[in-house]
């Protein structure tokens, strides 16, 4: 695979108490996907504000193409080429999806910004014909497209993901895993948080298991879709979504 564009190394972050995070590996590499599992509460998405900056680091440190960004503000960390895209409140209701783009894509030139809106477009079609239309307007997967398009007008090397297939039904799950490998495929290194672990995995080139605010196991994807300790997390995940 060569040397990671994003290495994380003995990551340590919280919310002002005890560490939610301790001691976090991470690797990932250009046009590949890496994506991240667990229970709730195992500190994925912790894990993903940790290094897109939004969230205070207090040990371990995170490269970027070898440069140390350890601690920068998400401003310097989107201009260095990490873009992060939360699972709520990651688009403007009341905007266009067309001002929700040019959002997205303040820090690049504005002569840039009407063609990369195109580039971003051809990877969501859905997108194409509803450029005018108020965001709200949009059904969730729509939401979720428009999302990680914003994500994308910042041309990163990186982009974190937190959970893009939420509350979406399956075909359209489909549908934006199929958005990720095609993102991929243009060369971005592409980190996800997702809760359906059957499906992270079998998408995933290199996949992380987190437990308790730890690294519990990694690998390829396909490979730990059989291993004991993601076999467990299958009956524990299906557990909490069926409830008390």
């Amino acid at each position: 695979m060569g040397e990671p564009v994003l290495l994380v190394g003995k990551l340590k972050a919280g919310y002002g108490g005890p560490p939610i995070i301790e001691d976090v590996d991470l690797r990932a590499h250009a046009g590949r996907i890496t994506v991240i599992v667990g229970l709730n509460g195992a500190g994925k998405s912790t894990l993903l504000r940790a290094i897109a900056g939004t969230l205070q680091i207090s040990g371990g440190e995170v490269k970027l193409n070898g440069a140390d960004l350890t601690g920068r503000p998400p401003e310097d960390l989107l201009r260095a080429g990490i873009s992060y895209v939360p699972q709520v409140e990651n688009v403007f209701p009341s905007l266009s999806v067309r001002e929700n783009l040019e959002m997205g894509g303040y820090i690049i030139p504005r002569s840039q910004v009407r063609n990369k809106i195109s580039e971003v477009c051809e990877l969501f079609p859905d997108l194409k014909g509803a450029l005018r239309r108020p965001a709200r307007t949009l059904s969730g997967g729509q939401r979720h497209m428009l999302a990680v398009a914003r994500g994308l007008m910042v041309k990163p090397a990186v982009l974190l993901l937190d959970e893009p297939t939420a509350g979406l039904a399956p075909r359209v799950e489909v549908s934006v895993w199929d958005s990720i490998r095609a993102i991929a495929a243009t060369g971005v290194a592409m980190v996800v948080v997702d809760q359906n672990v059957r499906r992270a995995l079998s998408h995933a080139d290199w996949g992380y298991v987190m437990s308790l605010g730890r690294n519990l196991t990694d690998g390829p994807g396909p490979e730990l879709l059989h291993s004991d300790d993601v076999g467990g997390l299958y009956s524990a995940v299906a557990k909490e979504s069926r409830g008390p």
